[in-house]
């Protein structure tokens, strides 16, 4: 067999999506790891883009839904490495903060220990301070462990208010630090964040995108504002909105479960178009493989009153439900989430390009599954909230 026949052959596309999440500031190991390529041919292409000698597989122009496929190839190998890192700790979440350390420790080697500390539970911040403790106990003497003074504690509160871009108020700040290991009272945090001028960024009112004003069939609200569930993938809800560049529109489409309040499928275009929404919906069900009779809520606009999209949802065996018109509080977790991000990473941002606000999104995006505590869910993350529940699961089943 020939050397070229026998070595990988990757689209432009593929490459120009390493090299931008490498630049984004990811450890190129990591990323290397999640797409599934060697750790030298990634650094060998970000070389090449440096000096502008990049190519690929014919060298055809990228276009959005190319590098839209890319990323949803990178989505998918993550998604593959979190099973698999969640099928061989098995038992360990069952255990004790210091044993899922442990096991992160023990198998680095293997994962990134980011992705580790995500499918364990605890934060990143968290195991490398336990790492710091452990090797500061066997120099230090038993019974120094001091009360944190008020200058560390600023300093832990601006640092945490800086890495979650201003999001967190007292409340989930208090948590986050004692989640970090920091004993502290959640007075003294809100004393402290008054007294410095640390708060959350304020809401902010938003357009709303509907479209209802068409003929089309409209489904049956089956929710009436019940927006609980009691297991994942049983309901799933979705909406879209829209954010300025200097380049025009870009729309984005998601789908959350509401068990756990995850982004499970996306899309982002520079139109609104029935696909957009049935990507996003393509992409949830392909991360989830749910069983039949999932119900996926949305407002009554024609993108989800369309053909294309309804046949999806046929297809997917799932049942479709829709708000009564004009009523924003019928779809209230999707609202919600909007403002969330909308205040978080976009209000006061000026995007050049659509791929600018791309990355800002879907950069707060993997912020908001796998580390944003939602006081929803007891302030914990999407993420955690949904691993503990399968832990538990697992548990009963034992």
């Amino acid at each position: 067999m020939s050397e070229t026949k026998r070595r990988a052959r990757y689209t432009l596309e593929f490459k120009l999506e390493a090299v931008r999440l490498v630049k984004g500031g990811q450890v190129a190991a990591v990323t290397a790891k999640i797409l599934g390529i060697p750790k030298q041919t990634l650094e060998n292409w970000v070389r090449l883009d440096g000096k502008g000698q990049l190519k690929g597989a014919g060298d055809k122009p990228v276009s959005a839904e190319q590098m839209e496929l890319a990323r949803l190839r990178a989505e998918l190998a993550r998604v593959k490495m979190e099973r698999d890192i969640f099928k061989k700790s098995d038992g360990v979440l069952r255990k004790g903060i210091d044993v899922r350390y442990a096991w992160i420790a023990n198998n680095k080697k293997h994962w990134p220990v980011s992705l580790a500390c995500d499918m364990l539970g605890v934060s990143t911040s968290g195991f490398f301070e336990n790492v710091r403790r452990k090797g500061a106990d066997k120099t230090s003497k038993p019974g120094t462990n001091k009360r944190i003074s008020n200058e560390a504690l600023l300093a832990h509160i601006r640092a945490i208010h800086a890495e979650v871009k201003q999001e967190y108020g007292w409340p989930k700040m208090w948590k986050e630090l004692v989640a970090r290991g920091i004993r502290v009272g959640k007075e003294r945090v809100r004393r402290m964040m008054h007294n410095n001028g640390i708060k959350a960024r304020g809401k902010r009112k938003f357009v709303v995108t509907t479209d209802s004003k068409h003929s089309l069939p409209i489904a049956p609200n089956l929710l009436q504002r019940d927006f609980t569930a009691s297991a994942p993938n049983q309901v799933w809800t979705g909406d879209i909105t829209y954010i300025a560049t200097d380049e025009g529109w870009l729309y984005l489409a998601v789908v959350l479960d509401l068990f756990s309040r995850q982004v499970v499928g996306w899309s982002m275009r520079p139109h609104m178009q029935s696909s957009l929404v049935t990507d996003a919906l393509r992409m949830a069900w392909f991360r989830r493989s749910p069983e039949a009779g999932v119900i996926f809520h949305s407002d009554r606009g024609s993108q989800y009153c369309g053909h294309e999209f309804q046949a999806a949802l046929a297809g997917y065996k799932m049942k479709s439900s829709m708000s009564r018109k004009g009523d924003c509080w019928d779809n209230a977790p999707t609202e919600s989430f909007w403002g969330r991000l909308k205040v978080g990473r976009l209000y006061g941002r000026k995007f050049e390009t659509r791929r600018q606000a791309m990355d800002e999104v879907m950069d707060w995006m993997t912020f908001y599954n796998h580390r944003r505590l939602h006081s929803t869910l007891g302030y914990v993350s999407p993420m955690q909230f949904e691993k503990s529940w399968h832990a538990a699961q697992q548990k009963k089943a034992a």
